[in-house]
């Protein structure tokens, strides 16, 4: 079965094999090492001043994030369950919210960032997800973070970057915490989250706040190349094996891969007519509007082996979403595309004649020599 979701992803045989050693105490000078190594590694990666690795889901990144670099007010976006989520865990804490709601297939616009700002100049803290997975969607992020400091640089910027690191470059000079995990473009399995860090947040996060998501304490052993509370060793050793194939490819070619991937199955999906969902796509994934979505991901996992998914809320059974992130070899998505037009074929929607994979190769070929 090719594991297509949006995460989990696959995890890689090199990955497995790496995480499949004797467990290894977390105090110990030789878990330090690897973590050493992990973090390095993690840091270049994000292109940030600090990070942290969390035994946690992204949801629990998310929570660390808002509990220690909200005092006041934040502002959120919510274009999907993911924008939806932080607003819930701002909430929790009875932080005083300000939302900025969208349609699931709509980005967020800087005009409302500043109208909202200038209206609460008392947020001190912005939300965002880079890509919005419940719908496929890309936000303008680094223009809205860029308009944010202009206005006042002592706004913390949170980016939910989990469909987004690892899948393109992002601009992070003007994010303060930018959010990643395990599950998705790093191809680990679920249970560790990481968070890249500005200069600006550690110094904001200050005495940290909470206890297990105190990030102050977090950073502080970290930096000692351990953890403060038991570390996720596996899914470490896993990550370190993990960026250690992606350095070896070089992250250009990793980053220009996954696009060439992205944009040949948009073409390929259009071609046979599909209607892609949202208006400014992400490159993690294809999400496609279809009232047949449920039946076409049926005969995909039981006729073709292919298993991909669904939609959410008011999406559910009518939208389908295509994993573009990872390590992927070519020709696994190149028959995705192809089983898709086959399953078109017996759902009676149009006859096979091969143009989904037609296109796939040419729009791919063509990118992957640019």
């Amino acid at each position: 079965m090719l594991l297509f979701t949006p995460g989990p992803t696959p995890v890689p045989e090199a990955v497995r094999m790496a995480m499949a050693g004797p467990t290894i105490h977390h105090r110990t000078p030789e878990f330090e090492a690897i973590f050493k190594e992990a973090r390095e590694r993690l840091m270049r990666l994000f292109g940030m001043d600090e990070c942290v690795m969390l035994a946690s889901s992204g949801t629990g990144a998310m929570e660390a994030c808002v509990t220690n670099l909200c005092v006041k007010k934040a502002l959120t976006i919510n274009a999907g369950k993911f924008g939806e989520r932080f607003g819930k865990i701002v909430q929790a804490f009875g932080l005083e919210h300000v939302e900025l709601k969208y349609a699931w297939d709509t980005p967020a616009s800087v005009e409302d960032v500043k109208a909202a700002l200038a209206e609460h100049p008392d947020i001190d803290a912005f939300c965002i997800q880079v890509s919005e997975s419940a719908g496929g969607l890309r936000h303008p992020v680094e223009e809205i973070a860029a308009a944010i400091k202009a206005i006042n640089p002592d706004i913390m910027v949170i980016a939910d970057g989990i469909t987004a690191v690892g899948v393109e470059p992002i601009d992070t000079t003007h994010i303060d915490a930018l959010i990643a995990g395990s599950q998705k473009a790093l191809m680990l399995p679920p249970g560790m989250a990481m968070i890249g860090l500005s200069n600006r947040a550690v110094e904001k996060i200050g005495d940290g706040r909470g206890y297990y998501f105190n990030l102050t304490s977090e950073i502080k052993k970290q930096r000692q190349n351990t953890t403060a509370y038991t570390a996720p060793t596996t899914l470490i050793i896993g990550l370190n094996k993990m960026l250690e194939l992606i350095e070896a490819e070089g992250y250009d070619k990793f980053y220009s891969d996954t696009k060439a991937r992205a944009l040949a199955t948009r073409a390929a999906l259009e071609a046979i007519g599909c209607q892609l969902y949202p208006k400014t796509p992400a490159l993690s994934m294809s999400a496609v509007y279809d009232e047949e979505a449920n039946a076409l991901r049926s005969i995909l996992k039981t006729e073709f082996g292919v298993n991909i998914a669904g939609g959410q809320d008011h999406l559910k059974g009518k939208l389908f979403r295509i994993n573009q992130m990872g390590l992927i070899p070519v020709y696994e998505s190149a028959w995705v595309v192809n089983a898709i037009e086959w399953a078109y074929d017996k759902l009676g929607r149009r006859p096979y004649d091969g143009t989904a994979s037609k296109v796939f190769n040419e729009v791919y070929y063509a990118n992957e020599q640019q």
